[in-house]
Protein backbone atom coordinates (compact mmCIF):
# COMPACT_ATOMS: atom_id res chain seq x y z
CA UNK A 1 0.00 0.00 0.00
CA UNK A 2 2.70 2.35 0.70
CA UNK A 3 4.77 1.76 -2.26
CA UNK A 4 1.65 2.31 -4.29
CA UNK A 5 1.04 5.37 -2.81
CA UNK A 6 5.17 6.30 -2.93
CA UNK A 7 4.66 5.67 -6.76
CA UNK A 8 1.98 7.36 -7.73
CA UNK A 9 3.74 10.70 -5.96
CA UNK A 10 6.85 9.95 -8.05
CA UNK A 11 5.00 9.69 -11.44
CA UNK A 12 6.52 11.70 -14.14
CA UNK A 13 10.02 12.26 -12.01
CA UNK A 14 12.75 9.86 -11.27
CA UNK A 15 14.61 10.82 -8.13
CA UNK A 16 18.41 10.68 -8.69
CA UNK A 17 21.38 11.28 -6.82
CA UNK A 18 23.43 14.38 -7.38
CA UNK A 19 26.99 14.41 -7.62
CA UNK A 20 27.41 17.94 -6.98
CA UNK A 21 28.07 17.47 -3.27
CA UNK A 22 30.45 14.38 -3.83
CA UNK A 23 33.89 15.21 -1.69
CA UNK A 24 36.84 14.94 -4.59
CA UNK A 25 39.99 14.63 -2.69
CA UNK A 26 42.03 17.22 -5.44
CA UNK A 27 39.03 19.75 -5.96
CA UNK A 28 38.75 20.42 -1.80
CA UNK A 29 42.87 20.50 -1.21
CA UNK A 30 43.22 23.04 -4.46
CA UNK A 31 40.19 25.41 -2.74
CA UNK A 32 42.44 25.23 0.95
CA UNK A 33 45.17 26.38 -1.30
CA UNK A 34 43.87 29.13 -2.80
CA UNK A 35 41.25 30.58 -0.36
CA UNK A 36 44.28 31.32 2.15
CA UNK A 37 46.78 32.06 -0.36
CA UNK A 38 44.26 34.68 -2.36
CA UNK A 39 42.98 36.33 1.25
CA UNK A 40 46.70 36.95 2.13
CA UNK A 41 48.06 37.76 -0.87
CA UNK A 42 45.23 40.46 -1.13
CA UNK A 43 45.97 41.71 1.96
CA UNK A 44 50.03 42.14 1.29
CA UNK A 45 48.70 43.34 -1.61
CA UNK A 46 46.85 46.43 -0.15
CA UNK A 47 49.87 46.58 2.79
CA UNK A 48 52.59 46.58 0.27
CA UNK A 49 53.93 43.81 2.41
CA UNK A 50 56.42 42.05 0.06
CA UNK A 51 56.70 39.43 2.87
CA UNK A 52 53.26 38.75 3.32
CA UNK A 53 52.93 38.58 -0.27
CA UNK A 54 55.60 35.42 -0.57
CA UNK A 55 53.99 33.96 2.44
CA UNK A 56 50.57 33.94 0.97
CA UNK A 57 52.49 31.57 -1.96
CA UNK A 58 54.63 29.40 0.22
CA UNK A 59 53.68 29.16 4.13
CA UNK A 60 50.07 29.96 4.13
CA UNK A 61 49.02 28.59 0.95
CA UNK A 62 51.47 25.39 1.24
CA UNK A 63 51.01 24.99 4.84
CA UNK A 64 47.11 25.05 4.30
CA UNK A 65 47.29 22.50 1.32
CA UNK A 66 49.47 19.95 3.18
CA UNK A 67 46.92 20.00 6.05
CA UNK A 68 44.28 19.86 3.95
CA UNK A 69 45.24 17.16 2.01
CA UNK A 70 46.18 14.68 5.06
CA UNK A 71 43.49 15.23 6.50
CA UNK A 72 41.32 14.76 3.32
CA UNK A 73 43.11 11.40 2.76
CA UNK A 74 42.29 10.34 6.54
CA UNK A 75 38.66 11.33 6.27
CA UNK A 76 38.14 8.95 2.95
CA UNK A 77 40.02 6.23 4.40
CA UNK A 78 38.55 6.25 8.03
CA UNK A 79 36.45 9.22 8.41
CA UNK A 80 33.63 7.67 6.99
CA UNK A 81 33.95 5.01 9.48
CA UNK A 82 34.23 6.79 12.73
CA UNK A 83 30.12 7.47 13.79
CA UNK A 84 31.01 9.77 16.27
CA UNK A 85 32.53 11.77 13.64
CA UNK A 86 28.58 11.96 11.56
CA UNK A 87 26.59 11.90 14.51
CA UNK A 88 27.92 14.73 15.92
CA UNK A 89 27.13 18.51 14.84
CA UNK A 90 28.70 20.01 11.89
CA UNK A 91 29.64 23.17 14.29
CA UNK A 92 31.51 21.00 16.77
CA UNK A 93 33.29 18.51 14.42
CA UNK A 94 34.66 21.72 12.59
CA UNK A 95 35.50 23.54 15.71
CA UNK A 96 37.45 20.00 17.12
CA UNK A 97 39.19 20.01 13.49
CA UNK A 98 40.18 23.46 13.54
CA UNK A 99 41.85 23.40 17.27
CA UNK A 100 43.31 20.21 16.42
CA UNK A 101 44.49 21.75 12.72
CA UNK A 102 46.24 24.45 14.75
CA UNK A 103 47.64 22.65 17.36
CA UNK A 104 49.50 20.28 14.82
CA UNK A 105 50.62 23.78 12.86
CA UNK A 106 52.20 24.98 16.01
CA UNK A 107 53.97 21.74 16.38
CA UNK A 108 55.08 21.85 12.62
CA UNK A 109 56.65 25.15 13.08
CA UNK A 110 58.32 24.45 16.13
CA UNK A 111 59.66 20.87 14.59
CA UNK A 112 60.66 23.19 10.84
CA UNK A 113 62.38 25.70 12.61
CA UNK A 114 64.41 23.74 15.07
CA UNK A 115 65.27 21.82 12.48
CA UNK A 116 66.50 25.08 10.33
CA UNK A 117 68.10 25.89 12.96
CA UNK A 118 70.29 23.08 13.47
CA UNK A 119 71.18 23.25 9.70
CA UNK A 120 71.85 26.63 8.55
CA UNK A 121 71.22 30.39 9.88
CA UNK A 122 68.26 31.41 9.19
CA UNK A 123 69.16 34.80 10.72
CA UNK A 124 68.70 36.38 7.11
CA UNK A 125 65.65 35.15 6.33
CA UNK A 126 62.85 37.53 7.60
CA UNK A 127 59.84 35.74 6.50
CA UNK A 128 60.60 32.09 7.94
CA UNK A 129 59.57 33.67 11.54
CA UNK A 130 56.37 34.14 9.65
CA UNK A 131 55.90 30.54 9.79
CA UNK A 132 55.05 30.66 14.23
CA UNK A 133 51.79 32.40 12.74
CA UNK A 134 51.54 31.06 9.40
CA UNK A 135 51.31 27.26 10.00
CA UNK A 136 48.98 26.89 13.00
CA UNK A 137 46.34 29.80 11.12
CA UNK A 138 46.74 27.33 7.75
CA UNK A 139 46.16 24.29 9.77
CA UNK A 140 43.08 25.65 11.06
CA UNK A 141 42.04 27.13 8.45
CA UNK A 142 42.64 23.76 6.03
CA UNK A 143 40.97 21.54 8.66
CA UNK A 144 38.07 24.03 8.91
CA UNK A 145 37.16 23.69 5.02
CA UNK A 146 38.07 20.18 4.94
CA UNK A 147 36.34 18.68 7.39
CA UNK A 148 32.93 22.11 6.69
CA UNK A 149 33.03 20.21 3.16
CA UNK A 150 33.29 16.53 4.28
CA UNK A 151 30.60 16.79 6.53
CA UNK A 152 28.12 18.37 3.82
CA UNK A 153 29.04 15.66 1.39
CA UNK A 154 28.23 13.32 3.87
CA UNK A 155 24.91 14.55 5.29
CA UNK A 156 23.39 16.09 2.32
CA UNK A 157 21.41 13.70 0.45
CA UNK A 158 20.88 16.05 -2.77
CA UNK A 159 18.24 14.52 -5.26
CA UNK A 160 17.30 16.34 -8.90
CA UNK A 161 14.24 15.28 -9.83
CA UNK A 162 13.60 15.15 -13.94
CA UNK A 163 10.37 15.46 -15.66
Amino acid sequence: MNNMHYRRKMEGASAIKSNTNAFVLWREVLMAYVSPAVMAGLGGLITADRNLQIGALTTIGGASAIMAWLLGLWLRSKGGDVRWMIRMPRIVAVTMFAIIGASLGLLTAWATLGLLEMVLSYAQWDWIQRVWFDFPLSGAIACTIMTWRWRQSRTTSCFVLHN
